[in-house]
């Protein structure tokens, strides 16, 4: 029996180089690999190997035969990917239908004697430790890893919800890193705060820059700012013990919230809110957070979305996620013809075609919800947030109130300037060329600070391969400024340790 791959597929890409027949695709170098949700296992060419499972960072490929009843779909979910296309290099009697390999390509030639470089990374989230894992396992440098919290792992750690414990997983393949020999941790450490991006640079042969995108986008609405307004990035370092957030910051006590926006991490937030307190029993979440939904009151979530159910954003494998779960229905609010007219229609997106299997319903905004429900309501613009002293709802530009308790932002992410970095204000990203910061010899930039919050965990792997290729480039070319003489980062790490 073939392999499948199901729902918290990463796109690492670890599966496609562990496959001896080459049967896992869109590949990173496939143009569809840039927009895909998952990597899809074709059954007419597996071979049952087992390879890809162990190579899979998050536990996301298993038997087919020995699929959940939650994960069985996926059995057809990668077979229907592979419906129309060829099986190229078809042997001959009960041989497996093996595809053809791509030309051999070398994409990095080092010189044999190149010297080990000095790099700092500066951030442990995915962008910054495949960056650090792609110099540590193909050079003989040393990587100096930099986070301002006390803690290492980044998105990894505070940004992926506590009931997907298997994506998390991921962190304990960084983690190994942290203990390699020609690793140096300095957490608890900020730069313009403790070091300057000056010295950073005189103490290094190279700095990468993995910051992220910290700060949410604000929709300018009025009464934004109310207390019981917040952003998802709120929500989810609470459910996550994130060290910035208060422990109360979230208010459980409500009824309904509204969260304005349907991407992922809309859909994680609404999951989480809705939970029965068994989906959540082992799982990683604060103990604060777990507590305070429990005893919540929290049995409605209505999911905003200026545009139509085609446009949802959430990727098929959350959606398929949120329709599959017991004891919490998923409704769609039918209250403007051109939904039903759009979910009856030609699926555009797999997304768009889950949906349309979701019960339809025109909700009466003025009672509470009858049962545990998620709705999302399409065709309807958030035009105010209500309330004097705090939050009560939301009024939509078509003069529908949605009364509310709590209003959470779910519509984005942008970067901060970085200290001494170029910075373009608008796309909210560090300008760069291949991930060489501009007008900065030996300042380099990998993930969201680098291309904008776009792409999941694994679309760093590939980012960061070509920021680290073309960081190893100007080294061997060159290119990178010199340190001045007898720079050494222990001076760094003295000065520290005295401050």
């Amino acid at each position: 029996m073939p392999f499948a791959i199901t729902q918290t597929c990463c796109t690492d890409a670890s599966c496609v180089a562990a496959c001896p027949v080459n049967c896992i695709h869109p590949t990173p170098d496939e143009a569809d690999f840039a927009t895909t949700d998952m990597l899809y296992i074709d059954p007419r060419a597996c071979i049952d190997c087992g390879a890809c499972a162990d190579a899979c960072p998050v536990d996301a490929i298993f038997p087919v035969e020995k699929l959940s009843a939650s994960l069985a779909g996926y059995a057809e979910v990668n077979s229907r990917y592979y419906d129309g296309k060829p099986v190229a290099g078809t042997l001959q009697g009960d041989s497996p239908l093996f595809h053809e390999w791509y030309p051999l390509q070398f994409t990095r030639s080092l010189p044999a004697d190149m010297a080990g470089l000095d790099v700092a990374v500066v951030g442990t989230g995915p962008a910054g430790m495949y960056a650090a894992q792609d110099l540590l396992l193909h050079t003989s440098s040393t990587v100096t890893l930099y986070d301002r919290l006390d803690v290492a792992g980044g998105l990894v750690r505070f940004g992926v919800a506590p009931d997907h414990p298997s994506t998390k997983r991921i962190g304990e393949s960084f983690a190994r890193f942290h203990t390699h020999p020609r690793v140096r941790m300095r957490l608890g450490t900020e730069i313009g705060r403790d070091v300057s991006t000056e010295e950073l640079a005189r103490r290094h042969d190279a700095v990468i820059w993995a910051v992220g995108a910290p700060a949410p986008r604000d929709l300018g609405l009025p009464g934004e700012g109310l207390p019981g307004s917040i952003a998802a990035d709120t929500v989810v370092g609470w459910y996550n013990g994130h060290p910035d957030v208060a422990r109360d910051a979230v208010d459980t006590s409500v009824g309904r919230v509204v969260v304005i926006g349907t991407g992922n991490v809309a859909i994680d937030v609404a999951r989480v809110l809705t939970a029965p307190a068994a989906d959540l029993a082992g799982t990683p979440i604060d103990p604060a957070a777990r507590a305070a939904l429990r005893d919540g009151a929290v049995t409605e979530v209505v999911l905003l979305a200026r545009r139509g159910p085609e446009a949802v954003a959430a990727t098929a494998p959350e959606l398929r996620e949120l329709l599959g779960r017991d004891g919490v229905e998923v409704v769609v609010d039918e209250h403007d013809p051109r939904i039903g007219e759009s979910l009856d229609g030609p699926p555009v997106s797999d997304s768009h075609a889950l949906l349309s299997g979701a019960r339809r319903e025109k909700v009466d905004w003025s009672v509470p919800a009858p049962r545990p429900r998620v709705v999302f309501r399409f065709h309807s613009t958030p035009e105010r947030v209500e309330g004097s002293v705090r939050a009560q709802g939301v009024r939509t530009a078509e003069g529908t109130d949605i009364a509310a308790g709590l209003v959470v932002r779910a519509v984005g992410h942008r970067g901060r300037p970085v200290p001494g970095l170029p910075f373009d204000d608008e796309r909210g990203v560090v300008p760069h060329d291949a991930g060489r910061v501009e007008d900065r010899p030996g300042h380099y930039v990998v993930g969201w600070i680098k291309r904008g919050p776009s792409g999941g965990i694994g679309t760093n792997r590939t980012c960061a391969a070509e920021t680290v290729g073309s960081l190893l480039d100007d080294a061997v070319a060159g290119r990178l400024p010199a340190r001045p003489a007898g720079s050494r980062l222990r001076s760094v790490a003295r000065r520290l340790r005295r401050s």
